[in-house]
């Protein structure tokens, strides 16, 4: 399957869950939590900080097939150069993971590898107790380095 097929199938619509491609082309579907939700709200809302452009559910294409950030942050520059193109060919500058129960410690590391892999500045992974991980090219790192600093989130 390819992306566009996904967006554009009725029945894949108004689903409960986050939907990704794998390297073969296969749905791959998480389900989502209303604390889920609020994290991503809490961290979309704190990105708006800084000049740019923040949202949900980023469609990214990468070498495993098609992974969903659950929040980016891009540069007006990245935004102005790549619009609304889906899926994104390029990473955004900070991709954003919040951690479900379902998501494994391998799948992370995965994810994280792959955004950078094309072109994400930072990954951030969020726990669902709100705790944040920052890593870049070089690994994990104490904090990010942009002009933002979230270290935990108070549900």
């Amino acid at each position: 399957m390819q992306w566009q097929e996904v967006i554009d199938d009725p029945n894949l619509q108004d689903l409960p869950y986050k939907i990704e491609l794998n390297e073969y082309g296969k749905i791959v579907m998480s389900p989502a939590s209303n604390k889920h939700g609020i994290i991503q709200g809490y961290i979309q809302k704190n990105l708006w900080q800084m000049s740019g452009v923040v949202f949900p559910e980023c469609s990214i294409q990468t070498a495993k097939g098609v992974k969903v950030a659950d929040v980016v942050w891009c540069s007006e520059n990245f935004y102005k150069t790549h619009g609304t193109e889906t899926p994104y060919q390029q990473a955004p500058e900070i991709c954003v993971e919040v951690i479900s129960p379902s998501n494994s410690k391998q799948e992370m590391q995965e994810k994280i590898m792959l955004y950078l892999e094309v072109g994400a500045k930072e990954v951030w992974l969020v726990t669902t107790e709100g705790i944040i991980e920052y890593y870049n090219q070089t690994g994990e790192i104490s904090r990010s380095n942009f002009d933002l600093e979230i270290t935990e989130i108070k549900l």
